[in-house]
């Protein structure tokens, strides 16, 4: 198997507080994978790391082609327009300019716009178009589609699809569950500086994925229950309503979201 980034027992401190402890995981070359983390779980500091953005004290990274960054805020002056970013960008990456690129993102589209003028779908596609102006064979997104609208996001993940569809290996860190879900071959959870959970999504939902949530719609109102054995479950609720005379109108059943098993693992809480 051929990985692109390989970390191993990555260690780093703030002072006496420890936010990666020895952290090991491969990225294999080609998938899309995202790292995600609650606030605090060392999510930031592993990829800025990783993208060699800041120096850590103890492990190995190892990371296996060429990166491209798009950072989740991107400093560019406000009277710049994005032509002359993508100029400045070939220009320190002693690159051509690749305008078929360019094209798929529209910035073509936003050849006389001034930076402080364009949208947040605007500079998200600009900031995209300037992380891919070396060709890199790695790409990290971090919220890549935060503040956008939903044709802004359609847009976005195609284009993160045929990057992937083109060899390309997406390091991904995002908030969004379902755009996880949808992106993602494999994921790894932080909890606390350390990997709680790494697999695909399949294999999470099968962690922990038989919690049932039950919404019962009765004459006396709605209740809700969680379950791990949804038939059991049933069974003994009916007849409870059946024995207190109560007439059940509705019954909804939900499986556990993503972000319910993703909460669970980050928090400690996953089996």
């Amino acid at each position: 198997m051929s990985y692109a980034i390989q970390i191993d027992k990555l260690k780093k401190s703030y002072g006496d507080h420890t936010v990666l402890k020895s952290l090991s995981f491969n990225v294999i070359k080609g998938e899309i994978f995202a790292l995600l983390g609650v606030n605090g779980a060392g999510k930031t500091t592993a990829l800025e790391c990783i993208e060699s953005l800041r120096k850590y004290d103890s492990g190995s990274i190892v990371v296996n082609g060429r990166r491209g960054i798009q950072l989740q805020s991107a400093s560019l002056p406000d009277h710049i327009k994005p032509m002359e970013a993508v100029r400045l960008f070939a220009k320190w990456n002693k690159t051509k300019i690749d305008y078929s690129m360019l094209a798929a993102l529209g910035i073509n589209e936003l050849a006389k716009k001034l930076y402080t003028d364009m949208s947040t779908g605007q500079k998200r596609r600009l900031h995209l178009a300037l992380a891919l102006i070396s060709n890199p064979d790695i790409v990290f997104l971090d919220e890549p589609t935060a503040g956008l609208d939903v044709e802004g996001r359609i847009s976005l993940h195609d284009q993160i699809r045929r990057l992937k569809a083109q060899g390309k290996t997406i390091i991904l860190a995002s908030h969004d569950m379902a755009e996880v879900e949808s992106l993602c071959d494999r994921i790894a959870i932080l909890n606390d500086g350390s990997i709680a959970f790494l697999g695909t999504v399949a294999e999470l939902t099968s962690k922990i994925g038989k919690r049932y949530t039950l919404h019962i719609k009765t004459q006396q109102g709605d209740e809700e229950f969680e379950s791990d054995n949804i038939g059991d479950t049933m069974l003994t609720l009916l007849e409870d309503f059946k024995q207190r005379g109560i007439d059940v109108l509705d019954i909804k059943i939900d499986r556990g979201t993503l972000e319910q098993h993703f909460i669970d693992i980050a928090r400690g809480n996953g089996e």
